[in-house]
C-alpha cells in the first residue's frame, strides 16, 4: 500500500508561509531561521520557493532525492527546489504548457546554483538516448563556458554572475530535450578595465593564465604573472576554493562538448590575451608645435605584440590611439588625443572587444545548441538574472539592474494575481479585489517615452553641444521633481532642499524594495558606451577572422554616420522583449537569499535577511496569497488525510469525495464562512482552521495508534502462546522419533559387526584356496617354459651349421666365375688396342696427303671459312635452344631464357620484345569486345586509384559486373527500369549518409549515359535524379574504406538540396565508370576525382566538414561514421594489418 505524505507531516516552522500565523514581519523571519537551524533551506509562499543559501553541501539533491520527487504532487513532500522544476517539467510534458522559471536574489544568494539544479533535474527525469544524451550534456556544459566569461569573484561572491540570463530549452512532444536558446543581459563590462577592491576581473583570464600549457602561453605571447598586468587586480588574485588550473581544463572540454572547433577556441584565446595586452599600454604627453597636448605611447612592445596576435597593421592602431576623425556629411575633421583620452579610447576598446567577444560566445553556443527540427518545440525557459542592489555608491549598473528587478516584480504581482483569479474562476468562487501596491508607476517614471529617465538620458546624450552629468540632473530636477517616487535636493520641492543625507550630485528613487540614493556622475558616458570610429575601423582592418565580425561598423565601404543607441535604449528593448517572452508562459518563481554576508555557514543575520524579504516583496506576495484562501486541496487527499475525524467518513467513504468531505466539515462544525467548495477542491481562507484541523488530526492519530498498540499486543501474545504450544508439541514428536532412531542405529550397528566377521571369515579361507590353486599353476607354467627354450636352442644350432655350409659354397663359385671373366675381358682390350692402331695409321696418312695436295688453298680462307661456320653452328644451336625453352603465351609472364654468349645481347633484347608483342596480339586476337570494355575500365580504374587509394589493390581481381540487381529482369524494379529513359550501366545498393546522425540509408544507384539515379531500395521510387553535367566533382578518401561525396555545380536545378554522401563496397567500379562516361556524355573534361582524408560537402545551406581518421575497430564493426557538431562528420576506419 502506497503511504501518502503531506507537506504538513513532520514539518519544522512552517513549510508554506501563507499558512504563517500571526502574519508579521517578524514571524517570517523567525520562521525562516527556525527552518534554517534545521537545514531546512527551501520554504514555500504558495507555488513560490524560497531559496536559503546554505555556504556547504548538503545531502539533499541525491539521485535517490531526485527520484523521491519525481512525479510527485507539489505540495506532497517537505519544500524542494525539486518539487518546483517537477511541477513545471510536468505541466510543460502533460499538459503542453510553456513554463519559464525566474530565479531573482542579490548577488551570493544562490542563484546560479539554482538555475543549474533546476536544469540537473530536469536532465535526470527526462528520456534517454544517444541524441537526447548528447543534447542534455550539450545543454549542461555551455554553463561552464558562460561562467568562465561572465562570473566574477566579488566581495558578497566567489563566483557572482555578472551578466542576466535567460535559457529557452526546447523540448519534443514526449518531453525529451531538442535544444535550446540562450539570451544575455548587461554584461559588466566596466569590470574589464576596473574592479573594486577585494574583487576579481572575470574568471578567464585568470584561468587562462593558470592553467595553459607553456606552449599555449608562448603563442598568446603571455606570462603566469598575473602582476604584470595592469587589468588584473592583484589583491584577491587568488579565491580560496577556485583551481583556476582545473576549471581552465574544464571550460575547453566544456567549448568542445558544446561544439567548438580548435581553431576557434585559439581564436578566442587569443582575444582575451589581446585584452590583457591592450591594458599595459601606457601614454605620455607630448606638445606639439600649435600648443595643444598629444598621446604617445610609452612602451610599444605590449602593442607590438597584440597586433602580432590580432594581424593588425602596428602602426594603423597606434594612429587611432593618437587621433580621431569626426564625420559630419561630406566634412571630415581630424583632432589629437590628449592622454586621458587615450586612456579612454584604450578602455572603451577593451570592454568593446571583451562585451563583442562574450555575445559572439552566447551566438555561437546557440547555433551549437539550437533544435535541429522545424516543428513546433515546448519551451521552458530559466531566468537567473541579478536581483535588486543597494550600494553605498550606486551607478548607472545598479538603475539599469533595479529597472529591471521593478518590471520583473511588475510581471510577478500581475501574473501572481492572475494565477490566483484564474484559479477562483475556474473552482467557481467569487472573486474578491485584492488591494496591493501597484509599482506601474516606478516603471513609467523610469520608461516613459516621454519624460522617462531613461527617455532623458538618452535624449541628453544626443544633444548637440556640452553634455556633462550635472546638466542631465538639472533636466531630471525639472521635469520630475513633481514625481513622489523622485527625490533630489535641487528640485523645487522644498522638503528635500535641507535633508542632508541627499547630497547635491544625487537623486533618489523610492523603488518598491525601498529607496536608492544614485550617484549622477558617470551616466552620461556609460548611457552613450562610445567607441571612436577610428577604433572600429582600425580593428575591422584585421587579419583576424573574428574580429571582422565583432566590428562590422569598421567596414568602409558601410560607415554609418548615425550614433549607435545608447547603452540604456538597448537594455530597456530587450527587458521588453523578456518581459513579452515571459507573459507567454506560465511562470514559476525562486526567490534566492543569502543568510550572512560572511559566506560562511550555520550564521542568520536577521537584519540582512530581513532587508532581502522587504525588496524581494514576499511579505506583500503572502498578503495577495491570503487576500482569499489562505489554503486549498483537492477533495480526494482532503478526504484522506481528515477521513478518521468523523464516524461516518472512517474507515472507508463510498461515495463521491466532495461529498464525504463535506459531511466531514459538517460533522466537525467549521463554521461556514472559514471555508468554501469549488469544483474539484476546497478552500480555507483562514491558516487557525488547518492548524485545528491539524491538531483534531493529530489527536486522533494519537488515539488510533493506542487502539492499533492494544490489538497489536493482544494478537502478538495470543500468536506466542499458540507458537509456545506447537513448539511444544512437536519437540515431543521430534525427541519420540530421535530415541527410536537411535535403539535402531544400534541393533543396525551390532548386526553389521556380526556380518562383517562372518564375511571377514569367509573371505580368507577362500583367499588361501586361491593361492594355492595359483601356486601350482605357475609351476607348471614354469617347467614347460624352460622345456621349450632347450628345444629352441637346439634347433638354432642345428640351422646356424646348415647356413655356414651353403655359404662357403657360393663364395667359391663367386670367384672361380671372376676370375674367368678377368681373363676374357684381358683378351678383348688387346684385340681392340690392334685394331685402332691399324685405323689411326690411316687416318693420319689420308690427312697429310691432303695436306700437301690443298696446302696453298687451305692457308688462303680457312680461317674465315672456320669463323662462319663456328657462328652459324652457334646461331643455329642458340636458335634450336630457344624453341625448347621458349616462355609461356601468358602476355603477364615475364620470364625469358638465359643468353648463352655476351655476343648476343642485342638480338636477345631484341627477339624477346617481338616475341612478347607477338604474344601479346595473339592473346588479344581471343577478346570479344565486352572484354575489351572490362581491360579498358581495368586500366582506367589503375590511372585514378593505383598508389592514391587504399581500396584498390582489393578491387583488381574482382570483375566489374555493373548491373548487380539485375534491373532489367528483376520484376521488383520493372517500374524503376521503365522510369529510366537510358541504358543502365551500372545498379547496385549503396547508403546515402544522413548529415544528423552519420547512419545510412539503403539506397538504389543507378548510372545511365545521361546522369545519376538514387531510388528508395523497398519501393524503387525514385528519390533524387542528377545529370551528368551537373556533376562538378567526386571526392574520396585515401584509406581503405567505401564513401564517396557527389559535388554539385553551384547553381544548378540538382543542387538545392546540397550534395550527396555516400558509402559503397564497389567504390572503384562506381568511380570509375562514372568518370569514363562522364567524359562521353559531356563531351568536355572528364570528372575531377579529388582523393583527400579531409573535404567539405554542402548539406542545404551550410557546409559540412567529412574528416577520415585511422581507428580501432569497435564490436566487431568495419568503418563508422560519427557526427561530432553541426560542422564536422568523423568517420573512423579500421587499420589495416
Amino acid at each position: 500500500m502506497e503511504v501518502k505524505t503531506s507537506l504538513l507531516d513532520n514539518m519544522i516552522g512552517v513549510g508554506d508561509m501563507v499558512l504563517l500565523e500571526p502574519l508579521s514581519e517578524d514571524s517570517f523571519i523567525e520562521n525562516l531561521r527556525n527552518r534554517f537551524d534545521h537545514n531546512e533551506i527551501y520554504t514555500y509562499i504558495g507555488s513560490v520557493v524560497i531559496s536559503m543559501n546554505p555556504y556547504r553541501a548538503l545531502p539533499i539533491y541525491t539521485p535517490e532525492k531526485v527520484e523521491e520527487y519525481r512525479n510527485r504532487n507539489f505540495y506532497e513532500l517537505s519544500p524542494h527546489i525539486y518539487a518546483l522544476a517537477d511541477e513545471a517539467y510536468r505541466s510543460l510534458r502533460d499538459q503542453d504548457k510553456d513554463q519559464c522559471i525566474l530565479i531573482t536574489g542579490e548577488s551570493g544568494a544562490g542563484k546560479t546554483e539554482a538555475s543549474k539544479l533546476v536544469m540537473s533535474y530536469v536532465a535526470a527525469v527526462c528520456g534517454k538516448g544517444q541524441e537526447v544524451n548528447k543534447v542534455k550534456e550539450q545543454l549542461l556544459q555551455s554553463n561552464p563556458v558562460l561562467e568562465a566569461f561572465g562570473n566574477a569573484k566579488t566581495v558578497r561572491n566567489d563566483n557572482s554572475s555578472r551578466f542576466g540570463k535567460y535559457m529557452d530549452i526546447e523540448f519534443d512532444f514526449k518531453g525529451d530535450p531538442l535544444g535550446g536558446v540562450i539570451s544575455n543581459y548587461l554584461l559588466e563590462k566596466s569590470r574589464v578595465v576596473k574592479q573594486p577592491r577585494g574583487e576579481r576581473n572575470f574568471h578567464v583570464f585568470y584561468q587562462l593564465l593558470s592553467g595553459a600549457s607553456d606552449d599555449t602561453l608562448k603563442k598568446l605571447k603571455l606570462d603566469r604573472d598575473f602582476s604584470k598586468y595592469n587589468y588584473l587586480s592583484l589583491d584577491s588574485a587568488a579565491v580560496i576554493g577556485l583551481d583556476d588550473a582545473a576549471n581552465f581544463r574544464t571550460v575547453k572540454n566544456a567549448m568542445q562538448i558544446v561544439g567548438f572547433m580548435e581553431d576557434e577556441v585559439q581564436s578566442v584565446l587569443q582575444l582575451v590575451a589581446a585584452v590583457l595586452k591592450l591594458g599595459n599600454i601606457e601614454f605620455k604627453p607630448e606638445s606639439r608645435s600649435n600648443g595643444t597636448d598629444e598621446s604617445r605611447i610609452k612602451d610599444k612592445n605590449d602593442l607590438k605584440e597584440m597586433c602580432e596576435l590580432l594581424g593588425i597593421e602596428q602602426s594603423v592602431l597606434e594612429r587611432a590611439f593618437s587621433y580621431r576623425t569626426v564625420e559630419a556629411k561630406q566634412e571630415k575633421v581630424s583632432t589629437t588625443l590628449n592622454v586621458a583620452q587615450a586612456y579612454y579610447a584604450r578602455d572603451a576598446l577593451a570592454k568593446n572587444l571583451y562585451s563583442r567577444l562574450f555575445s559572439w560566445l552566447v551566438t555561437r553556443i546557440n547555433e551549437s545548441i539550437k533544435a535541429q527540427t522545424k516543428a513546433r518545440h515546448k519551451v521552458m525557459g530559466v531566468l537567473d538574472i541579478y536581483g535588486f542592489e543597494i550600494f553605498e555608491d550606486n551607478s548607472f549598473e545598479q538603475f539599469i539592474i533595479n529597472y529591471c528587478n521593478e518590471k520583473l516584480q511588475q510581471i510577478f504581482i500581475e501574473l501572481t494575481l492572475r494565477e490566483e483569479q484564474e484559479e477562483y474562476v475556474r473552482e467557481g468562487i467569487e472573486w474578491t479585489n485584492i488591494e496591493y501596491f501597484n509599482n506601474a508607476i516606478i516603471c513609467d517614471l523610469i520608461e516613459n517615452h516621454q519624460n522617462g529617465i531613461l527617455a532623458m538620458l538618452d535624449e541628453e546624450c544626443l544633444r548637440p553641444g556640452t553634455v556633462t552629468d550635472e546638466t542631465f540632473l538639472d533636466k531630471l530636477n525639472t521635469i520630475c521633481a513633481g514625481h513622489k517616487h523622485f527625490e533630489s535636493r535641487q528640485s523645487k520641492n522644498s522638503k528635500f532642499l535641507t535633508d542632508h543625507s541627499l547630497p547635491h550630485n544625487c537623486f533618489r528613487i523610492q523603488h518598491y524594495a525601498g529607496k536608492v540614493l544614485y550617484r549622477a556622475e558617470g551616466f552620461v558616458d556609460k548611457n552613450n558606451d562610445l567607441l571612436y570610429r577610428d577604433m572600429s575601423q582600425a580593428m575591422y582592418k584585421a587579419k583576424h577572422s573574428l574580429i571582422k565580425q565583432l566590428f562590422p561598423e569598421g567596414n568602409p565601404a558601410k560607415v554609418n554616420l548615425k550614433r549607435p543607441p545608447t547603452a540604456g535604449f538597448q537594455f530597456k528593448a530587450s527587458v521588453g522583449t523578456l518581459m513579452r517572452n515571459l507573459q507567454t508562459k506560465n511562470p514559476n518563481y525562486i526567490r534566492c537569499i543569502k543568510p550572512n554576508d560572511k559566506k560562511a555557514s550555520h550564521i542568520f543575520t536577521d537584519t540582512l535577511v530581513c532587508h532581502q524579504v522587504r525588496y524581494l516583496g514576499l511579505m506583500e506576495n503572502v498578503r495577495v496569497r491570503r487576500a482569499g484562501y489562505a489554503f486549498r486541496q483537492a477533495y480526494e487527499p482532503c478526504l484522506e488525510r481528515y477521513k478518521m475525524l468523523c464516524k461516518r467518513t472512517w474507515p472507508h467513504w463510498k461515495g463521491p469525495a466532495r461529498e464525504g468531505v463535506e459531511v466531514l466539515m459538517a460533522d466537525l462544525q467549521v463554521p461556514a464562512d472559514d471555508f468554501s467548495y469549488g469544483r474539484s477542491k476546497i478552500f480555507i481562507r483562514n491558516p487557525r482552521t488547518l492548524f485545528s484541523l491539524e491538531e483534531r488530526r493529530r489527536q486522533c492519530l494519537q488515539d488510533l495508534a493506542t487502539l492499533i498498540q492494544k490489538i497489536y499486543r493482544g494478537h502478538k501474545c495470543r500468536s506466542h502462546f499458540l507458537l509456545l504450544k506447537k513448539s511444544q508439541i512437536v519437540v515431543s514428536a521430534w525427541y519420540r522419533r530421535y530415541a527410536q532412531e537411535k535403539k535402531y542405529q544400534k541393533i543396525k550397528s551390532a548386526t553389521t559387526v556380526v556380518q562383517s566377521y562372518t564375511r571377514g571369515w569367509q573371505a580368507r579361507k577362500l583367499l588361501r584356496e586361491l593361492k594355492y590353486q595359483k601356486r601350482c599353476e605357475e609351476a607348471v607354467t614354469t617347467i614347460a617354459a624352460f622345456w621349450h627354450g632347450t628345444q629352441a636352442r637346439m634347433e638354432l644350432r642345428r640351422l646356424k651349421q646348415e647356413a655356414q655350409n651353403k655359404h662357403a659354397v657360393t663364395v667359391i663359385w663367386a670367384f672361380w666365375q671372376g676370375t674367368k671373366a678377368r681373363r676374357e675381358l684381358r683378351r678383348l682390350k688387346e684385340e681392340a688396342r690392334r685394331k685402332n692402331a691399324v685405323a689411326l695409321i690411316w687416318a693420319y696418312w689420308q690427312g697429310l696427303k691432303v695436306r700437301r695436295d690443298y696446302r696453298k688453298f687451305f692457308r688462303a680462307n680457312a680461317g674465315k671459312k672456320i669463323y662462319d661456320f663456328t657462328i652459324q653452328r652457334i646461331m643455329q644451336k642458340y636458335f634450336l635452344g630457344l624453341k625448347s625453352t621458349s616462355p609461356p603465351m601468358s602476355p603477364v609472364d615475364k620470364s625469358w631464357p638465359a643468353r648463352p654468349y655476351r655476343f648476343l645481347d642485342g638480338v636477345h633484347a631484341e627477339l624477346r620484345k617481338i616475341f612478347h608483342h607477338w604474344r601479346c596480339k595473339k592473346y588479344r586476337s581471343q577478346f570479344t569486345e565486352e572484354k575489351k570494355a572490362v581491360y579498358k575500365e581495368k586500366l582506367e580504374a589503375s590511372e585514378i586509384f593505383k598508389d592514391k587509394k587504399a581500396l584498390y589493390p582489393s578491387s583488381v581481381s574482382q570483375p566489374f559486373k555493373g548491373d548487380y540487381l539485375e534491373i532489367t529482369k528483376n520484376p521488383k524494379y520493372q517500374k524503376l527500369n521503365s522510369s529510366v529513359d537510358a541504358k543502365v550501366l551500372l545498379a547496385d545498393v549503396v547508403n546515402k549518409i544522413n548529415r544528423a546522425n552519420g547512419k545510412g540509408t539503403a539506397r538504389i544507384f543507378l548510372l545511365t549515359k545521361k546522369g545519376v539515379v538514387l531510388a528508395d531500395q523497398k519501393t524503387g521510387q525514385v528519390k533524387a535524379s542528377v545529370p551528368l553535367p551537373d556533376l562538378a566533382s567526386v571526392s574520396v578518401s585515401t584509406q581503405n574504406d567505401g564513401f564517396f561525396a557527389l559535388k554539385l555545380k553551384e547553381g544548378s536545378a540538382s543542387a538545392i538540396k546540397g550534395d550527396f554522401l555516400l558509402s559503397s563496397e564497389r567504390l572503384i567500379e562506381i568511380i570509375t565508370k562514372l568518370h569514363l562516361t562522364g567524359a562521353t556524355a559531356a563531351d568536355s573534361e572528364r570528372l575531377n576525382i579529388d582523393i583527400s582524408d579531409e573535404f567539405l560537402v554542402q548539406f542545404n545551406h551550410d557546409k559540412v566538414c567529412v574528416k577520415f581518421i585511422q581507428g580501432a575497430a569497435r564490436n566487431g564493426n568495419g568503418v563508422s561514421c560519427k557526427r561530432k557538431n553541426n560542422r564536422l562528420l568523423e568517420v573512423s576506419v579500421p587499420t589495416t594489418a
